[in-house]
């Protein structure tokens, strides 16, 4: 009887966070922070999201996300929603945040050190740029404003390295933290 108890406490569980770090994701596309270039908090939501609740349910969590803001949930930065967004020039990047959690799922057997963590994300980031810069080359192209591939980067990359870099380091130092918190209130 106590196995199913605890059993039915964890999908209570997972269900709870994979809804819960979406939500976040949607907070975090809604905090604009000014600098040079704006950037929101949103990855920092995704990076958080698979320290704290693992690579699997983050990646679900991410998929949740981006489920909402297609049916037309405003969860997207500025408000937006609709798959307009995902399939307008920077909707690449949206959906370039599953390769994040993915890679996070995938070195999750090693992630019980930081750098794998590191390792995870820069890696996850790299190919959410690389997924979302093709889309916004491609999408612009067919809109007749043709833009390099590296005009694109200089644009849409490297102006957020540094701060994405910053969010990663922040989301893995925080989201250990809680992670032990959650493990000990649970266990």
């Amino acid at each position: 009887m106590e196995e199913i108890r605890n059993r039915n406490i964890n999908k209570i569980y997972t269900v709870a966070s994979i809804a819960m770090m979406s939500a976040l994701t949607a907070v975090g596309a809604w905090i604009t922070i000014p600098y040079t270039v704006p950037f929101t908090m949103q990855t920092f939501a995704v990076f958080l999201t698979a320290v704290v609740i693992g690579g699997k349910k983050g990646t679900l969590s991410v998929l949740v996300y981006i489920l909402c803001g297609a049916v037309g949930l405003p969860v997207f930065s500025a408000f937006r929603s609709g798959l307009g967004t995902l399939f307008g020039p920077t909707g690449g990047y949206i959906t370039g945040f599953i390769f994040i959690t993915l890679l996070f799922w995938l070195f999750e057997k090693h992630l019980t050190k930081p750098l794998y963590e590191y390792m995870a994300g820069i890696s996850g980031l790299i190919i959410c740029y690389l997924f979302g810069t093709v889309q916004f080359v491609a999408v612009s192209a067919s809109a007749g404003n043709k833009m390099s591939f590296i005009g694109t980067l200089s644009v849409c990359v490297i102006p957020y390295i540094i701060p994405d870099l910053a969010k990663l380091t922040l989301a893995i130092t925080l989201g250990r933290r809680l992670k032990k918190i959650i493990n000990n209130k649970i266990n």
